[in-house]
C-alpha cells in the first residue's frame, strides 16, 4: 500500500483512504452489513490505515457500522475520521451535544482527524462566532480529538479565508481532473501546500462519473495502458500531487475495493506522457459543453422562477460526462419542478441581462428537451 508522511503531523498515512459513504445496500435500503464489513476488513488487511465517516451518512448508520467493525483491530493501527454536521449546530451546546453522540455511536474514546463538515462562508463564520472552533481546539487539548481540520464545498476565496483563520491540522477538498477550477481547486491545494498543510481529496472520480464515459473516451483511456481501469488514473492524476497525503474514495461494491487496492498497493506514479494524454481527454470533454454559461447570475432572478445557471450546468454536465447518473439526483432531486426549463414563457429579459450573449431562450428548450430524452435512457 502506498504511504504518505503527513510531516505537520509527525504520522503516515495511507494513500487510499476509505470513503463510508456508498456502502452497498440491501434490498430494504439499508446498509448490506455484512458485504460492508468484508470490504472494511479487506480494505485494512491490504494496508487501508484511513477510514473516513460522518454524522448523515448512511441516514446516521454509517458511523455505528464503522465503529463496531473497527473494534476488532487495535485502536493505534488505523486512523478514524468523522465530521461535525454544522447545519445541526445552532449553539455551543448543540456541538458539544452532538461530539459526544458522535463518540458513542463510534464507541470511541477519541477521534483522530475530526473536520467541521461541508464548510462554506456562512457556516464558517457561524462556527467561529458561536465558538464551536475553539471548542474543539479544547477537546484537542484534551486528546477527544488528534487533529482538527474541515472539508470544504465553496469558493476560492472563503477556502483562502478559512485557510489564513487558523494553522489547521489538514483540509479537506473536491479536487480531480476535471474540478481543478471548481470550489477550492487546484489553487486552493497550492495555498494548502505552501502554508504546509496536508490535503485529504474527496471526490477524486468525481462520484463515478470518472469511471465510466462513452466508447470514446474509454477508447482513450484504454490506448494509455488497456490493463488499468479507467477510474485508476482519476486517482492516479490525483496521487501526482505530493501535498495530497490520503485520497477518499467511496467505495460500494467489491470490485471498487479490488480495483482500488490494486490501484495503490501496485502504486505506479503517471508519466509525463500520461498526464499528457489525460490533458488531452479532459479537453475533449470540455469541448463538449454545449453553452458558455459561466454561473455569473446576471440573468436572474428570473421572473418565471426558472433557474437557469442551474438548468445551464445540468444540461452542460450531462453532454460532458455523456452519463445522466453524472446530473440524475440533481435534475430529480434537487431541482424544484418550477426552477426547470420547461416553466420559461420566452420573455427575453434573461437575453438582455448576459455578459455572454448565450440565446438563453433556445438553450432552455434544449435543456428540457435532452433531460427528458436522458431519464428514459
Amino acid at each position: 500500500m502506498e504511504i504518505r508522511s503527513m510531516d505537520k503531523l509527525g504520522i503516515k498515512t495511507s494513500l487510499l483512504g476509505f470513503g463510508c459513504m456508498r456502502f452497498p445496500l440491501t434490498k430494504e435500503g439499508t446498509i448490506d452489513e455484512a458485504e460492508a464489513e468484508r470490504m472494511l476488513v479487506e480494505a485494512k488487511r491490504r494496508g487501508v490505515n484511513y477510514f473516513d465517516t460522518a454524522y448523515p451518512y448512511h441516514n446516521g448508520e454509517s458511523e455505528p457500522l464503522v465503529g463496531k467493525i473497527l473494534n476488532q483491530f487495535p485502536r493505534d493501527s488505523y486512523f478514524l475520521a468523522t465530521k461535525l454536521p454544522v447545519w445541526l449546530v445552532n449553539s455551543l451546546e448543540d456541538a458539544k451535544r452532538l461530539f459526544a453522540e458522535q463518540l458513542t455511536r463510534l464507541q470511541k474514546d477519541y477521534v483522530d482527524f475530526y473536520l467541521l463538515h461541508a464548510m462554506n462562508k456562512q457556516r464558517f463564520h457561524q462556527m467561529r462566532d458561536l465558538g464551536v472552533i475553539f471548542y474543539l481546539e479544547e477537546l484537542q487539548k484534551e486528546g477527544k480529538i488528534r487533529y482538527l481540520g474541515f472539508s470544504f464545498h465553496d469558493e476560492y476565496a472563503t477556502f483562502e479565508e478559512m485557510i489564513l483563520y487558523k494553522d489547521w491540522d489538514f483540509c479537506q477538498i473536491q479536487l480531480n481532473y476535471m474540478d481543478t477550477e471548481e470550489q477550492a481547486g487546484i489553487k486552493g491545494y497550492e495555498l494548502a501546500k505552501e502554508k504546509g498543510i496536508p490535503v485529504i481529496v474527496m471526490e477524486p472520480v468525481k462520484g463515478g462519473s470518472l469511471a465510466r464515459f462513452g466508447e470514446d473516451i474509454n477508447a482513450m483511456f484504454r490506448n494509455i495502458d488497456p490493463n488499468r481501469s479507467i477510474a485508476s488514473f482519476a486517482l492516479r492524476w490525483v496521487a501526482a500531487l505530493d501535498q495530497v497525503k490520503v485520497i477518499l474514495s467511496g467505495m460500494s461494491n467489491w470490485e471498487q475495493v479490488e480495483d482500488n487496492l490494486n490501484t495503490f498497493s501496485d502504486y505506479v506514479p503517471l508519466t509525463k506522457e500520461e498526464l499528457s494524454q489525460i490533458d488531452e481527454i479532459v479537453q475533449v470533454l470540455e469541448s463538449r459543453v454545449q453553452n458558455g454559461c459561466t454561473g455569473c447570475n446576471y440573468c436572474m432572478p428570473c421572473p418565471f422562477g426558472v433557474n437557469i445557471p442551474l438548468n445551464f450546468k445540468v444540461w452542460n454536465t450531462y453532454h460532458v460526462y455523456h452519463n445522466y447518473d453524472a446530473i440524475s439526483w440533481t435534475w430529480e432531486k434537487e431541482m424544484a419542478e418550477s426552477e426547470k426549463a420547461a416553466n420559461c414563457v420566452l420573455c427575453g429579459k434573461c437575453e438582455t441581462l448576459c455578459p455572454q450573449q448565450i440565446t438563453i431562450r433556445e438553450d432552455l428548450k434544449l435543456v428540457q428537451r435532452d433531460l427528458d430524452l436522458a431519464e428514459f435512457k
